[in-house]
């Protein structure tokens, strides 16, 4: 049976928006392949890790009928990618292999039965679904998906949290020195939840929606999300996404992002960043501290090291607030400013040496990044 006939991008596309969590490794062999199932005319690619599974659906040509196997993933994309984007390739099925034919070309791969594949159990009880763009998503998550834990013991630091309320979706990323929150207003009310998405399907979301703006006359893309106990569901441009939460309870935000600070500056971002980046070439491995002392007119960063090396750098701003010094890992303020690149702006407010400063965007009045001092 020719399970499909297409072109080369167009089988590389669908097979690449599945394949982002396939592992290279893993206890299960099936796991390392994609399932293909053929109903009709009408192909399935699916792809799990046991706890994300996405499934993208595509007509692509070849015979009519019902058809499922396994076939590695990852050589699949690898001899794919080897070829030329409009040539035509099929994929037929002979016995427990699939023949890939492209041009001169022929690939003879192994296959393991569909039956093996392990399916993800879809939660019996999903809340109600609610739509937004793919942009408004996309831009919300890259905005906080910096500020995540990575491979925290505290295994709710390790992802998003997604909060809806009152017609509003905020998102939430902490690592417990830093924290990132922004939010959207939504224009459809959302009903009343708090999840915490992983790690691995934030960075999945991020590589797979789209940020495109709706065309002259059209709807934007769109994604639809639901939330389960356990469970979140997504569904965008034909695919279907499921993956598990992570349990646990998530810091309350609201507690974290200081208000009422006394002191406020607004300065330029890229000057701040170069200053950041200047200073940072002097810290240790181990270390990586830089001291900023606001005085009235002027901000100086400077930084040291075990070789006794000293860097020293100044900025002019427009300061009137009372003099301050405030250590800091210079990491996590570059990590915020880096990831700000459409800003020209941000507006720094402090307290005193010892609190927690915050980050504001005068333009983006939702976005909020707050970073605990170091001492130094």
């Amino acid at each position: 049976m020719i399970v499909l006939k297409t072109t080369q991008h167009q089988l590389l596309t669908a097979l690449q928006s599945v394949c982002g969590i396939v592992e290279r490794r893993h206890t299960l062999p099936v796991l390392a392949n994609v399932l293909i199932r053929k109903s009709g005319g009408v192909l399935q690619f699916t792809t799990s890790d046991l706890e994300i599974q996405i499934r993208a659906t595509a007509e692509l040509g070849g015979d009519d009928g019902n058809f499922s196997t396994t076939v590695g993933a990852r050589k699949l994309i690898d001899i794919l990618r080897t070829m030329p984007a409009e040539q035509t390739v099929s994929l037929e099925s002979q016995q427990s292999k699939l023949i890939l034919k492209s041009g001169k070309s022929k690939f003879t791969l192994q296959t393991l039965p569909a039956e093996d594949f392990p399916l993800v159990q879809e939660a019996p009880n999903f809340g109600p679904a609610f739509k937004v763009p793919q942009k408004t998503l996309k831009e919300l998550i890259d905005q906080v998906a910096f500020a995540m834990a990575v491979h925290d013991i505290r295994y709710y630091l390790n992802g998003i949290l997604f909060a809806a309320e009152d017609g509003q979706l905020s998102l939430v990323a902490t690592d417990g020195h830093r924290l990132a929150f922004t939010s959207s207003t939504l224009d459809v009310d959302a009903p009343k939840q708090e999840v915490i998405l992983p790690r691995k399907t934030v960075i999945e979301l991020q590589r797979l929606l789209s940020d495109a703006s709706a065309p002259e006359g059209q709807d934007a893309p769109m994604i639809e999300m639901q939330f389960a106990a356990n469970q979140a569901k997504f569904a965008f441009g034909g695919m279907e996404f499921v993956t598990k939460l992570v349990e646990g309870k998530f810091p309350d935000y609201n507690r974290v992002i200081p208000k009422n600070h006394k002191n406020s500056v607004t300065l330029g971002r890229a000057p701040l960043l170069a200053s950041l980046q200047r200073t940072a070439i002097l810290t240790s491995e181990k270390f990586k501290g830089v001291r900023l002392n606001f005085e009235p007119g002027a901000l100086r960063v400077a930084s040291s090291n075990a070789e006794q090396e000293e860097a020293v750098d100044e900025l002019d701003i427009d300061y009137d607030g009372e003099p301050i010094e405030i250590g800091f890992n210079v990491t996590y303020l570059i990590d915020a400013l880096a990831n700000m690149s459409q800003q020209e702006m941000v507006t720094i407010e402090l307290q005193d040496g010892n609190s927690s400063i915050l980050i504001t965007l005068p333009s983006k009045k939702h976005f909020k990044y707050v970073v605990m001092p170091m001492r130094i």
